[in-house]
C-alpha cells in the first residue's frame, strides 16, 4: 500500500549479488546493507603504499599522512565464491581482522597485501554475532605493518575509512562520528553498540579500518543505511567498535567469546 500522503516511503534493502541487505528503520533498529561486493576490478591494481612509512611527527596528521601510514597495514579479502571485502593487519603476527559475513560463504579465501603479497589464507576464529573474523594468511608481506589498535570513538570526531568500495581498491574517505551505540538489523543478524558515522564506504568496504584522527583503529567497518533503496552510499554506515571486534560483546551483540588476537 503506497504511504499515506506527507509519510516518507519506507526505505528498501540494499541487493548487492549474493550480500544481505536489511531495510533501515530509523532511531529505533537500523537495517543496513552488508558491504562485500561480488567480482569488482582486480585489486592488484591497489596503490603501493609503502611499508616504511613512518608515523608523522604532526599531532594532528593529514587523511594523507593517515592513509600512508596505515596503508600498509590494510589488505583485500577475496573468495573463491566471488566476494570482496577488506581487511586489516591487527597484529605482529599478521592476523587479519575483517567482517564474517565476507568469507561466510565458506570458499578458499585469498588476502593480497598492499606490497602486493598474495596469500591464501584460513579463519583462525570468528563471530557472527559480531559480524567479526580473523584470518590466518599462509604468506606474509615483509615486513609485517600492524594497524596501531585503540582510541576512543566521540560523536562529532574526525573519523577516516580504508578499504576497497565497489572493488576501488584502497580507497579512502574522511568523516566524522554521527552516532555511538547504535544497532543494526541485516540478513546477517543484528548487530548492537556500534559506531555510526558518515565518511563514505560501499560494497567492498566491509572489513576495513575505522581510524581516528591519529590513525588508530577503532572500528572494523561492517553495514551501510541505504533508504533509499538505490545499493548506495546515504551517509550512514556502521563500524563494530575495536573493543567489541577484538574480545566479543559488542554491547550486547556478542557473547564475550569473540576473536581473540
Amino acid at each position: 500500500m503506497a504511504p499515506a500522503e506527507g509519510t516518507p516511503a519506507p526505505p528498501r534493502a540494499v541487493r548487492w549479488p549474493l550480500v544481505a541487505a536489511g531495510v533501515v528503520i530509523l532511531a529505533l533498529v537500523v537495517a543496513v546493507a552488508v558491504l562485500a561486493v561480488r567480482g569488482g576490478s582486480d585489486p592488484k591494481a591497489a596503490p603501493t603504499a609503502s611499508p616504511s612509512a613512518s608515523p608523522t611527527s604532526s599531532p594532528t596528521p593529514t587523511v594523507s599522512q593517515i592513509y600512508q601510514r596505515v596503508g600498509p597495514s590494510v589488505a583485500v579479502v577475496r573468495t573463491a565464491g566471488g566476494a570482496l571485502g577488506s581487511g586489516v593487519i591487527a597484529s605482529t603476527s599478521g592476523a587479519v581482522v575483517t567482517a564474517n559475513h565476507v568469507i561466510a560463504d565458506g570458499t578458499a579465501i585469498t588476502i593480497i597485501f598492499a606490497d602486493g603479497t598474495q596469500s591464501s589464507a584460513t579463519v583462525a576464529s570468528t563471530d557472527p554475532a559480531s559480524d567479526i573474523a580473523v584470518l590466518a594468511p599462509a604468506t606474509l608481506p615483509q615486513p609485517i605493518v600492524p594497524a596501531t589498535i585503540g582510541g576512543n570513538a566521540a560523536v562529532g570526531s574526525a573519523v577516516v575509512a580504508i578499504g576497497n568500495p565497489l572493488g576501488l581498491t584502497y580507497s579512502v574517505s574522511a568523516g566524522v562520528v554521527s552516532g555511538l551505540d547504535r544497532t543494526a538489523k541485516t540478513d546477517s543478524g543484528q548487530f548492537s553498540g556500534l559506531i555510526q558515522f558518515d565518511a563514505s564506504v560501499n560494497p567492498g568496504s566491509s572489513g576495513g579500518p575505522l581510524l581516528d584522527g591519529k590513525g588508530n583503529v577503532i572500528g572494523i567497518v561492517i553495514s551501510i543505511a541505504d533508504p533509499g533503496g538505490i545499493d548506495a552510499f546515504a551517509g550512514i554506515a556502521f563500524a563494530v567498535p575495536i573493543g567489541a571486534a577484538l574480545g566479543g560483546g559488542g554491547g550486547g551483540a556478542g557473547n564475550g567469546n569473540g576473536p581473540q588476537i
